[in-house]
């Protein structure tokens, strides 16, 4: 089984080499595809400089700049089916995720056979750290609202920690998801629900980055409020 780990950057020179070390230093042969949009803080000639160290491991995709989260988890998507991948992770550049965690989430989709492998923050009770109140209560009263409007029983519906099968995939029309930005998350948990295909949440502590910045957004969260309600209330969803 072929493990792909999908790693959007946009100036993340800070992070880049040490995540990038964590996933190859863990017992599963995970691969790393990087999705970089044209940092100008040099992140890419970073991957580039450790992608001689392990070159079947480590592979980057650049971009000729910020196109959206969305894009570029699509982009990756595309690339590891056509490479043959078998299991396909989403995963933050600043440690928020845990990259030991990918195990859990790799071993819980094998086991059980889920399309669908949620890191959830809001599975077992609120597990972050290091976010102000503000921000825990939007994300986590934003999981409730999607809930609320689309019916779909996923307590993280906004998750960036995920792994998805190679089915799951197939199964969507990748060109036909909409949103760009952090609904995205929600549009693709949504769809693989919607198309009637196992979903698994995992519990996980997130813990908010300590270097670098934020790349979130107000546009960002009214992308994902406007969008939910599309998502609801569409007549032809991207699912073959």
């Amino acid at each position: 089984m072929r493990k792909l780990v999908i790693i959007p950057t946009y100036n993340e020179k800070e992070n880049i080499e040490a995540i990038i070390g964590a996933v190859l230093n863990l017992k599963t042969d995970f691969h790393i595809l990087i999705i970089d949009d044209n940092s100008p803080d040099g992140t890419a000639m970073l991957v580039k400089n450790m992608q001689s160290e392990a070159p079947d491991r480590i592979h980057m995709i650049e971009r000729s700049g910020k196109l959206g989260l969305g894009t570029a988890y699509i982009t990756g998507f595309k690339w590891a089916l056509a490479n043959g991948y078998d299991y396909i992770f989403e995963m933050d550049a600043d440690f928020s995720h845990n990259p030991n965690d990918l195990e859990r989430l790799c071993g819980t989709a094998t086991k059980e056979n889920a399309a669908l492998v949620v890191g959830s923050r809001y599975v077992c009770g609120v597990n972050v750290v290091n976010w102000p109140m503000k921000r825990v209560l939007m994300s986590y009263f934003a999981s409730y609202y999607v809930r609320t409007i689309t019916g779909m029983p996923v307590r993280d519906a906004t998750a960036g920690f995920v792994c998805y099968s190679k089915e799951a995939l197939e199964k969507l029309d990748l060109d036909g998801i909409r949103m760009k930005g952090y609904g995205f998350q929600i549009e693709m948990k949504y769809l693989i629900w919607k198309a009637g295909l196992k979903v698994r949440e995992l519990p996980i502590i997130f813990t908010d980055r300590t270097r670098g910045t934020s790349k979130m957004s107000s546009g960002i969260f009214g992308e994902a409020f406007w969008g939910v309600m599309g998502l609801r209330f569409r007549k032809k969803l991207p699912i073959n």
